[in-house]
């Protein structure tokens, strides 16, 4: 950060792609917010649709950073590093707000000043029809890491965190191309508890073409994810033990899908990974 920078509150960090056609909800989400002492940082990953005419409409309003496409890790990298506020918000460019997300969130931390980390609710939108998480995928307060494993209990879009969390945990993993909050989640999760407001003030849409969680076989990043997990020479024993459960069946399970596609290599790869760690 450039010393003569201004310093805000929040720092809101939107990483898009390709998302003319909806990154606009999501950035005027965020200068409804309630609270006015943030920035936001837009970061074009080498859009090559019309994005970047649209974020050049905001003028002031927005920070915007242009570079080639990288990926989603690097864009939220490149904004962290750019950024200025004591706590950082990520918002996905296909998601949006409620008014009171930011100020329901800075009132948490002003009332919880040990806390380093927290999201709110979340309304899931599919398809343009409103669904509801099946019980597995409800949010909790405090320690999961074991939780966290198994699948994302945490979304980018309703986190707001300080920014000395990552001096302790790092950025966002730049080498894999989907995943990469599953691996950030359960860096964080090892050490920290995660507190949630337990309010629905992120609106969350999928089932579009672009969504990273429409990538086919994702159980071979979080395996990627685990293995970094399970090289940490201090990890707890049940931790350490939950971890390769998970790693296990995971192995198992993108092992027996190649299996089906024919993949005999790539499967025997998964069973003798699986067979490594004990």
């Amino acid at each position: 950060m450039n010393a003569c920078q201004k310093r805000y509150d929040v720092s809101v960090i939107i990483p898009t792609y390709n998302r003319a056609w909806i990154v606009r909800e999501a950035i005027d989400s965020v200068i409804q917010q309630k609270t006015q002492d943030i920035e936001i940082i837009v970061v074009n990953d080498g859009s090559i649709d019309h994005t970047s005419g649209i974020l050049n409409e905001y003028e002031d309003k927005i920070r915007v950073i242009d570079q080639p496409n990288k990926g989603v890790s690097a864009a939220r990298n490149t904004g962290i590093r750019n950024s200025s506020g004591q706590f950082i918000a990520f918002l996905d460019s296909d998601d949006y707000w409620l008014p009171e997300k930011l100020s329901s969130q800075i009132r948490f931390f002003q009332m919880n000043p040990d806390a380093f980390i927290g999201q709110t609710q979340e309304i899931w939108i599919r398809n343009g029809i409103r669904i509801y998480p099946q019980k597995k995928h409800q949010k909790q307060s405090g320690y999961f890491f074991e939780r966290s494993l198994e699948m994302c209990l945490i979304s980018p879009s309703a986190v707001m965190l300080k920014r000395s969390l990552l001096d302790e945990v790092g950025l966002f993993d730049e080498t894999l191309p989907a995943c990469e909050d599953y691996d950030f989640w359960l860096r964080v999760t090892l050490n920290y508890p995660v507190f949630l407001i337990d309010e629905p003030l992120v609106v969350k849409r999928g089932g579009h073409d672009d969504q990273l969680s429409q990538q086919p076989l994702l159980d071979q990043y979080r395996i990627y994810a685990i293995q970094k997990v399970l090289q940490n020479q201090s990890l707890p024993f049940n931790q350490y033990q939950a971890a390769v459960r998970i790693f296990k069946k995971k192995c198992s399970i993108v092992a027996k899908g190649c299996e089906k596609r024919g993949k005999k290599n790539e499967a025997m790869y998964y069973w003798d990974l699986s067979e490594s760690v004990k």
